[in-house]
């Protein structure tokens, strides 16, 4: 086993461990009636966010770089021979995603390359099962699973006009017109994008592969520029030892990938580099000069480029040949992965998490601490009583009254802002909702469609991007008000009736500016001022569009979830203290009450507040053993076994 499956493992066991640690909390939040609507929504999120944590490694290449061989070498050597199709020529022809959905069974999912000729992105076509053509995977035939895999190499012949249509033909471009044949047909994928369904044990824990076809198609496909390949927490670029870096090497490089966190250059094949002629040293030598070549072009530290065999890799692997696999360096390649890629990843989810859990455990421990000062304070009341007449009592009663009356008014003012609140609630969701969104959306066709020239698009375009990023700052403003009249209320309450309530959770739409900002980044990089478009480019600038709507949808949609959240969260320490509170005046009232009918009662009372003050450390104790049990999983950089968990 590898040391990145080992690693990989290792951090699913983790998430698996603080999953366990916030259901013991949220377990016996509900038996000490801490529980409540927004903290189960909250802790529902947390579990949520942990269950669907997914770590994705794009491998970007041109045709027989390698690409799928050292997937098979890094992921799938323990079948014992190849699982994804690898040969001479091309292989891969449309992007494919190696994922697990226990929902589905083991299949491949296909969606037909004629789904370029409309107006929605491979992400909008996700949702329409009866788009995709489905094939069952027999995970019990190695054999069978490599014909299935076949299915992602399959091409077909169309007329010219019809790959123009899909945006995979450009008529000006000497290359596309040599592929033309005497028929007047060019050669196209057949499928445009294939989800495979299996229940490999990385898979299953959150692993997604994505393997992709050949550079021409990053610049064609939108579900790769816009989508998969910036989105991947790696991209392992593979580059042939022999061939080096080529033009169209430089250009993915540079416009798609680029230098940054988790992104590596693969130096594949070097075993067509071993020559028996040669010494190690020399071999070495010419293999380190190779690396500086490629470094040098792509802008990189030598450090960043990984030299392998894969095919060698996998054959080590197979054969259990230890002295190929390290011969191979494939063992180098998938230590700097482990060591760079799952780290970073945990620390993302992890710091996700710790605020969340942090202000759960802050309201609960907040609620246990209000309890013990009413308890403190009813102690208080009921020892002074001791050898006092009716008169006194009833002097006390009248307080607690007034105090009760007093709360009473404050909760009818806190109606008022619940009124302010609800409609600047409306308002952040009338500028960020998904009506005004598909009216800009509709705005931004009608214009492209208006104009064929490549001035009137970009500028169609512009607008668009120009009004989505106004409707997250129009709601940020309406989000920021809720914030400020809200730390105003909870001031009040702590100020005037002793309620010890943290201040309520801010909250940002400056992600999704960010995110917006990027998607428009990559759409310039790809159509910039100095692109002549082309009828083909044309075409393929609207479809870019198509994505760029899905991505910008699904974005806008997010936010409308968290917004939502948080709004549903934002009142619930100071509603979780109102009720404390108001409950614990109730049973003031209410023992007061049973003393005054029954003096006699007083010492039992007493000692039945001892008892339950008792009973409340004990719960504090609990309470702040579990807090730490879930930071201590949550901050663990080696998870522990599940059983002892």
């Amino acid at each position: 086993m590898s040391n990145l499956v080992r690693k990989f493992e290792a951090y699913s066991e983790w998430r698996c461990c603080v999953a366990a640690a916030l259901v013991r909390y949220r377990q016996w939040t509900g038996q000490s009636q801490l529980s409540d609507a927004a903290s189960e929504q909250r802790i529902a999120q947390l579990l949520g966010k942990l269950a669907d944590d997914k770590l994705t490694i794009a491998f970007v290449a041109e045709f027989s770089r390698g690409k799928s061989e050292l997937i098979n070498a890094i992921f799938f050597a323990d079948y014992g021979q190849r699982i994804l199709p690898s040969a001479a020529g091309r292989t891969t022809m449309c992007p494919t995603e190696l994922l697990y959905d226990e929902t589905f069974p083991p299949s491949i999912r296909l969606l037909p390359i004629e789904t370029r000729a409309e107006i929605h992105s491979t992400s909008d076509f996700r949702a329409q099962s009866h788009v995709w053509t489905v094939l069952p995977l027999d995970i019990s035939s190695a054999d069978g699973m490599l014909e299935a895999f076949k299915q992602v190499s399959l091409t077909k012949r169309v007329a010219v006009e019809e790959a123009i249509s899909y945006g995979l033909f450009d008529a000006d471009n000497p290359d596309d017109g040599m592929t033309v044949d005497a028929e007047g047909k060019v050669e196209i994928s057949q499928w445009r994008h294939a989800i495979v369904n299996f229940p490999h044990p990385l898979l299953k824990q959150g692993l997604i592969i994505v393997d992709t076809p050949g550079l021409n198609a990053i610049g064609t496909e939108p579900e790769l520029t816009l989508n998969l390949i910036p989105n991947a927490h790696a991209v392992l670029f593979v580059l042939a030892a022999d061939t080096g870096v080529t033009k169209s090497d430089i250009e993915v490089w540079r416009n798609h990938i680029g230098s940054g966190p988790g992104r590596m250059v693969v130096l594949n094949k070097i075993d067509s580099m071993w020559d028996e002629l040669r010494s190690p040293v020399e071999v070495e030598a010419q293999i380190e000069r190779q690396i500086g070549s490629v470094a040098h072009m792509l802008g990189l530290p030598d450090r960043q480029v990984f030299p392998v065999s894969a095919q060698k890799g996998l054959v080590g692997k197979i054969n259990r040949d230890s002295q190929l696999l390290a011969r191979s360096r494939l063992p180098a390649l998938e230590d700097a992965l482990s060591n760079a890629l799952i780290p970073a990843k945990k620390d993302i989810i992890r710091g996700q998490l710790a605020a969340d859990i942090e202000a759960l455990t802050a309201t609960h421990l907040a609620v246990l601490l209000s309890r013990g000062r009413n308890i403190t304070e009813q102690l208080v009341e009921l020892n002074s009583l001791r050898g006092k007449n009716h008169k006194v009592i009833e002097h006390m009663m009248q307080r607690i009254d007034v105090e009760k009356q007093e709360f009473d008014e404050s909760l009818l003012k806190l109606q008022g802002t619940r009124g302010v609140f609800t409609r600047l609630s409306m308002e952040v969701f009338t500028s960020l909702g998904m009506e005004i969104l598909k009216e800009d959306i509709l705005n931004a066709r009608e214009a492209m469609q208006r104009s064929n020239f490549s001035v009137g698009l970009r500028q169609a375009v512009r607008v668009f991007f120009d009004r989505v990023q106004h409707h997250l700052v129009l709601s940020g403003r309406k989000t920021d008000e809720i914030t400020e009249m809200m730390t105003v209320m909870y001031r009040k309450f702590s100020t005037e009736h002793g309620l010890a309530v943290s201040m309520p959770m801010p909250f940002s739409l400056e992600k999704y500016s960010n995110e917006i900002a990027l998607i428009e980044a990559v759409y310039h990089k790809q159509f910039g001022t100095a692109a002549i478009l082309t009828t083909p480019q044309v075409v393929l600038m609207q479809k870019f569009f198509d994505s760029i709507v899905s991505r910008v949808k699904h974005c806008f949609l997010q936010a409308n979830r968290d917004v939502e959240a948080w709004l549903k969260v934002i009142m619930a320490p100071l509603e979780a203290q109102i009720r404390e509170h108001k409950s614990q005046l109730k049973r003031r009232l209410q023992s007061m009450q049973r003393i005054h009918l029954a003096t006699d009662s007083l010492e039992e009372k007493i000692q039945a507040i001892e008892t339950l003050q008792a009973e409340l450390q004990a719960h504090k104790d609990t309470m702040l053993q579990l807090q730490r049990g879930l930071m201590a999983a949550l901050a663990a950089e080696a998870a522990p076994l599940l059983e002892a968990a």
